[in-house]
């Protein structure tokens, strides 16, 4: 049989008052029954927990230890109904917050940081992802919240536009594409070696540039999935590559940037992407403290 919080806040008056009398008109009962309250505790417990005689009450070492356990339970028994309430306005919970590499140039940590800021007891944890990989870990119920690149399956998923932005050549430090005084046209990479996007695991980017940029392919020499990665081969002089403008924020040595022409001025998109059908409230919430302050 398990003890009662009436029982505990019976144990803690007695604690408290060293007085039965007391503790009984302080909890508004009579006498009689908080002294049953506490011999149906210690029998539970098995073990005596105050020692009483006539003139005075005390606790025991075992009545001790055992009061600030039930101080503890009542107080979490107590805020019990406010944490849930919390939990389901979505103030207070867990946020499960998928990105992509290239999310984390800028955009990434202006949102944590507005999401610490509005909602503070909304715990977020980070996972880094591929889009593929997002997408079917938002279907699966393993995410709340993406950061990722389109397109989406309209019918499980909602998304919002968060930033676009150019695509540029990076290209070693010094190389003859810089001292051109307009934009790259594919014509000038024709005997460029290339620094390309994994078809595979970075699929949008691949696609981005083989939709704007006429290209031979023959003139690929490195296929990887990271644009850091591709920036440190760039410094190396292992080729030029296609990258997001925001990679100029990553400061890489011995790297520099031209503008590219294209036939949209700003292809790149990121979009905040989320299951239509979530049972979790701080999805809502932060959905909203998102929108509010996205531009």
């Amino acid at each position: 049989m398990a003890y009662t919080l009436e029982q505990l806040r019976g144990l803690v008056a007695v604690a408290e008052e060293l007085h039965f009398g007391r503790a009984a008109a302080r909890l508004r009962m009579t006498q009689p029954p908080l002294s049953r309250q506490i011999q149906k505790l210690e029998a539970t417990v098995g073990a005596r927990l105050l020692d009483r005689d006539n003139r005075r009450v005390s606790l025991t070492p075992a009545g001790e230890a055992f009061l600030r356990e039930a101080r503890r339970i009542l107080a979490l028994a107590e805020a019990a109904p406010e944490i849930a309430q919390r939990v389901s306005s979505g103030s207070r919970g867990l946020l499960r917050l998928g990105f992509t590499a290239a999310s984390t140039f800028g955009i990434l940590g202006q949102l944590l940081n507005e999401l610490e800021r509005q909602l503070p007891e909304v715990q977020i944890d980070l996972f880094e992802m591929v889009t593929r990989e997002q997408v079917a870990a938002l279907a699966n119920d393993d995410l709340d919240l993406g950061l990722a690149r389109p397109p989406f399956d309209a019918e499980l998923f909602d998304s919002v536009l968060l930033h676009r932005e150019a695509l540029l050549l990076a290209v070693p430090v010094n190389h003859p594409l810089t001292t051109l005084e307009r934009a790259v046209e594919p014509a000038d990479l024709a005997t460029e070696p290339l620094i390309f996007h994994s078809q595979q695991k970075a699929r949008y980017f691949y696609d981005l540039v083989v939709s704007m940029v006429p290209l031979a392919q023959e003139r690929v020499v490195h296929t990887v999935s990271q644009i850091l990665t591709m920036l440190w081969l760039v410094a190396a002089r292992r080729g030029v590559a296609f990258v997001p403008a925001s990679a100029t924020l990553l400061r890489i040595p011995d790297v520099a940037f031209v503008p590219l022409a294209t036939p949209v001025a700003e292809p790149v998109e990121l979009h905040l992407l989320w299951p239509r059908h979530s049972r979790n409230p701080a999805l809502g919430r932060a959905l909203r403290v998102l929108r509010e302050t996205m531009p």
